[in-house]
């Protein structure tokens, strides 16, 4: 009785794949969810908020703030204006000033220890003719100027405790950016060689002029960098960004290195100009308000 149970199922079973082989099936791939009926070709998202598509972006005001600096850190305030032809595309300018026009400084605590602590011989009195004086010969930045392009390839919500939720997106920039910088003036010739010679008694005269003798210079740099937008409603939200613009300076004002006979040699060679500047990394992050015009967003399908 048993061995008859046993084969009558094992029958049944053999029919049930024999059909399933035979009877035709729509093709389905491995994590494929078929969608029939009025869904079939609906887009994934109805009735979405486009924030960008259309509309000019400005952020009135930036302010951003120099990161890793040696010498001199800067707080820089600026405006920015972006259009947007798509909504994960456009194109912008943007353009900040150093510590209100340079009207204060602010200087990192090395600065302040050499200022402090620092000692002038006549081994390194062309560098750094008075330690007091250092912080008038470390290079500062004026001003930043860019043109950029937006592309902005992720949204969706943000929530805080799961109560209140906020918009948002991501988006990456690139661009080229005019940095404006001011630094210790070239140092050259007779007068260098003065100074490099001079005594104790002569260093004030021969030296302490080049110190504050200051110069400002246009600095072109690539320019990219991430950013985030929360969008309070419609018309205001806020941005927050990370911009990189990597260009040579001289951030001290020093004698770092200068020309010799030998191609594959560097080393300091009495004269203060634009051969002891090297590559810089400078970057900094931004927070604006966001203003969006006109103050009403386009809704998809």
């Amino acid at each position: 009785m048993l061995a008859k149970k046993l084969t009558n199922v094992l029958l049944l079973v053999a029919l049930a794949a024999t059909a399933s082989v035979v009877t035709p099936t729509a093709t389905a791939h491995a994590q494929e969810i078929q969608i029939t009926g009025p869904l079939a070709g609906a887009p994934a998202v109805r009735r979405m908020r486009q924030y960008r598509t259309g509309r000019v972006q400005l952020i009135v005001p930036t302010v951003g703030y120099t990161l890793q600096d040696e010498f001199a850190r800067h707080l820089m305030t600026g405006l920015e204006a972006n259009i947007h032809f798509t909504d994960f595309l456009g194109i912008g300018v943007w353009g900040a000033v150093a510590n209100f026009a340079n009207a204060f400084q602010i200087n990192t605590d090395l600065t302040g220890q050499i200022i402090s602590n620092g000692q002038t011989t006549a081994r390194n009195q062309l560098a750094m003719p008075d330690n007091e004086g250092f912080g008038d010969q470390v290079a500062r930045l004026v001003g930043l100027a860019s043109v950029h392009a937006i592309f902005a390839p992720l949204r969706g919500k943000l929530a805080l405790f799961q109560g209140a939720f906020v918009d948002t997106d991501f988006y990456v920039l690139a661009g080229f950016t005019a940095a404006f910088v001011e630094e210790r003036a070239d140092f050259t010739g007779a007068e260098a060689a003065a100074c490099a010679n001079a005594n104790a008694t002569q260093r004030p005269t021969a030296c302490g002029p080049s110190q504050s003798a200051r110069t400002t210079r246009f600095a072109p740099a690539p320019m990219f960098g991430i950013g985030l937008n929360l969008y309070f409603n419609d018309f205001l939200g806020l941005a927050l960004q990370w911009r990189a613009f990597p260009f040579d300076m001289n951030p001290a004002g020093d004698d770092f290195a200068g020309n010799t006979s030998a191609a594959s040699v560097s080393q300091p060679d009495g004269e203060i100009d634009g051969s002891d500047q090297r590559f810089y990394f400078h970057h900094m992050m931004n927070i604006g308000l966001i203003i969006n015009l006109p103050p009403e967003a386009a809704v998809s399908e």
